[in-house]
């Protein structure tokens, strides 16, 4: 396959290379190529094989999607397929999802794509998604639009600014290692939303007595804590399924656990 801009591969591998904070001498000797060869590409006086191509995205943990694209700038085909989550292809990874979801339960839990949509939820997080308005939680909804969205959770979480500033850090973060644009959007457009009326922005010092920063909610039922770890599928080989992670909440206390498995016996009535 001919290429209409076979240059096009070295300014986006210099690109990935400057992102990872990599020399040319770095990278070179953890693909086992030269230097020189490695120049050459970047600069178009040379067009690196397939083979080599995938190497440097390895060692540059180049997520799968921007490997493709990689391959495509040099000419080649894509390596990896990228199947829609509702195909056959995926269902063994849906059945995947389904399970952990409802593993977790009576705990809240999401599973959510690479720009933090929610692709499908168990029946806990209606606890903390229950009063959000339905244009934040239609179609599942957005994680980050719904933890910074004044009209979402950030009306009701006693610490919105720690979190705020954990969630934008994880954003930002994001942005600056992938240079994703819809990603730079999205924080955008968040890191932009208002505090909710007397809530202070600033998030103070970090305390040094915690292991992790809590989400502390405001429900009828009484104050809740949680923290969340965020699980990823290992060795994929698929797009979709590479960008896919369930993010699990766990309680902090014994009173954030004690009205989530009272809320389950009960069949969610009240929330």
């Amino acid at each position: 396959m001919e290429t209409q801009e076979p240059s096009r591969i070295g300014p986006l591998l210099r690109a990935w290379r400057r992102r990872r904070k990599l020399s040319q001498l770095d990278l070179a000797l953890r693909a086992d190529s030269s230097t020189r060869h490695l120049s050459c590409v970047e600069t178009g006086r040379a067009r690196p094989s397939r083979e080599l191509i995938l190497r440097l995205a390895e060692h540059l943990d180049v997520p799968l999607r921007d490997r493709n694209g990689l391959l495509l700038a040099a000419g080649y085909a894509p390596a990896y397929r990228e199947s829609p989550l509702d195909s056959d292809r995926m269902a063994m990874v849906r059945s995947a999802i389904r399970a952990m979801l409802a593993g977790h339960e009576p705990y809240p839990a999401a599973a959510i794509d690479r720009t933090w949509n929610i692709v499908d939820r168990n029946d806990a997080m209606s606890l903390l998604l229950g009063t959000v308005p339905p244009h934040l939680s239609e179609t599942g909804g957005n994680v980050m639009r719904l933890i910074l969205h004044p009209e979402g959770l950030a009306s009701q979480c006693l610490n919105f600014a720690q979190v705020r500033a954990h969630a934008l850090g994880r954003l930002r973060h994001q942005v600056d290692t992938t240079g994703h644009e819809d990603l730079r959007e999205l924080y955008e457009e968040v890191s932009a939303y208002p505090a909710p009326p007397d809530l202070d922005t600033d998030p103070g010092p970090v305390d040094p007595t915690g292991i992790v920063v809590p989400l502390r909610i405001r429900t009828p039922l009484g104050d809740m804590a949680f923290f969340s770890t965020i699980a990823t599928f290992g060795a994929p080989a698929d797009v979709t399924l590479s960008e896919l992670a369930v993010e699990s909440f766990f309680p902090m206390d014994e009173q954030t656990d004690m009205l989530l498995r009272t809320l389950a016996a009960l069949g969610g009535e009240g929330q």
